[in-house]
């Protein structure tokens, strides 16, 4: 497949700037960041005073280290509306998380923070081999989840005919990515898969739709999973990276002439790495947890927000800013089973090396007196020719053996039929179910 290469005019003048000249910027942004952060934000104010900083204290970039983490906690905890450093009414949309592990953390926008977003979802597209004209299909859950109304906003500011299909009703889905042959699809990878498995049932190829490029984000995902997806529908997978407290969709995108991990937008965002347990800022290329300053927000701007997902900070390639390496995972989402650490991404490179089984699956952690267990759900493809008692039994022990072998914990594997792993219709897979005791 011919990959889009951008032409000179296609580029804004940043995505090619020098070093220098991309810092300086990111320095003159970064001090009315934290200035308007400190005067507008009670929080920031006395988070700042606590820890004996002031934003006239940042004269380089990395005199950042000196100043307070922001968490979701602080999000929470100045619910709803306590950490906007505008007056409401300058707010013109919220967004919000699910808030399925306390309160929802509440995002604010004004007019210039909804115009910046749409302008960083287009060049996020057009990173992807997106352009005007292009049809983008938008299957992201629209409403206060960031991802629908982040996409489609975006995709409209590049000049695309956007589909507003949001998540759900995968037949419907089908039916209109064949009656309006779409150029591009956004939607997470795992709701992908589902699609995919849509067209099949229906004795479709999926190879033979209309779309060209994926934009998956919302969740990680890994290279297996990108070369599972592009294999069996023929189509780029490119890798959106963003979260609701430090915009939504389009903090960072991949290049699709490269596909070598998402650009970082350093002009809007400054990335840094820290160690997860110090906090201590670590070097470009060493693996730990990413953490963000927004640079023009100005409804909610964030300082040093910790967001638990464990990557690295890479050299520039396509664009003239740093790329993030796939998300290994989250902090909050790695499992500890009897001292191993486990990420259920480690599970789904293991699943996906295998060519009959689906990606699809779930880990589940019991405890059993003192000990966690670990059970991992899987099914064989309904093309794999593997539905017997005994082939999938074979195939259990198959898995079984790599996890203990690479991993390094013991699990038992329940290899299903096709179609037995519940679906995600809408959002994100929900990989882990954990039964373990609170406390």
């Amino acid at each position: 497949m011919p990959v889009k290469h951008p032409a000179p005019g296609d580029l804004e003048p940043i995505e090619t700037a020098s070093r220098d000249e991309l810092q300086a910027l990111q320095l003159q942004r970064l001090k009315w960041s934290l200035r308007h952060a400190y005067d507008n934000v009670p929080h920031y104010k006395r988070a700042f005073d606590a820890k004996g900083v002031h934003p006239d204290d940042l004269t380089s970039l990395a005199d950042l280290a000196k100043f307070p983490f922001t968490t979701k906690k602080e999000l929470r905890d100045n619910y709803p509306f306590g950490m906007f450093a505008v007056p409401r009414e300058k707010v013109v949309r919220v967004h919000a998380s699910s808030g399925t592990t306390g309160k929802p953390t509440v995002v604010g926008y004004t007019q210039g923070d909804i115009d910046r977003w749409a302008d960083l979802v287009a060049r996020s597209i057009r990173a992807a081999g997106g352009r005007a004209g292009d049809i983008v299909h938008v299957a992201y859950g629209y409403g206060l989840f960031t991802g629908g109304l982040g996409a489609h906003y975006g995709a409209e500011k590049l000049g695309c005919t956007v589909i507003p299909m949001s998540g759900g009703q995968t037949e419907k889905q089908v039916q209109l990515i064949r009656d309006f042959q779409p150029d591009i699809i956004m939607v997470t990878p795992s709701y992908m898969q589902v699609i995919i498995e849509e067209f099949r049932r229906q004795g479709l190829d999926p190879r033979e739709m209309s779309v060209k490029v994926g934009i998956f984000g919302a969740e990680p995902w890994t290279e297996a999973m990108r070369r599972d997806i592009e294999a069996a529908a023929g189509i780029d997978a490119v890798d959106i990276y963003g979260l609701s407290e430090v915009m939504g969709p389009g903090v960072a995108n991949e290049c699709i002439e490269s596909k070598d991990g998402p650009v970082i937008w350093e002009d809007h965002f400054y990335p840094e790495i820290i160690d997860p347990d110090t906090g201590e800022v670590l070097p470009d290329g060493a693996e730990g947890e990413i953490v963000f300053t927004t640079l023009t927000k100005e409804a909610l701007p964030v300082v040093r927000y910790r967001t638990r997902d464990l990557t690295r900070l890479l050299p520039p390639t396509a664009r003239s800013m740093r790329r993030i390496g796939k998300i290994v995972g989250r902090s909050d989402d790695m499992l500890i089973i009897r001292g191993v650490n486990v990420f259920p991404t480690q599970i789904e490179e293991l699943i996906l090396q295998n060519d009959k089984l689906s990606g699809q699956y779930q880990l589940l952690v019991t405890r059993n007196g003192h000990l966690d267990h670990l059970t991992v759900r899987c099914e064989v493809r309904p093309d794999a020719g593997a539905a017997g008692t005994a082939e999938r039994r074979e195939l259990g022990e198959w898995l079984q053996h790599r996890i203990k072998t690479l991993v390094g914990v013991s699990a038992d594997v329940d290899v299903g039929l096709p179609d037995s792993i519940e679906r995600t219709l809408v959002g994100k897979a929900r990989r882990v179910v954990d039964q373990r005791p609170k406390g």
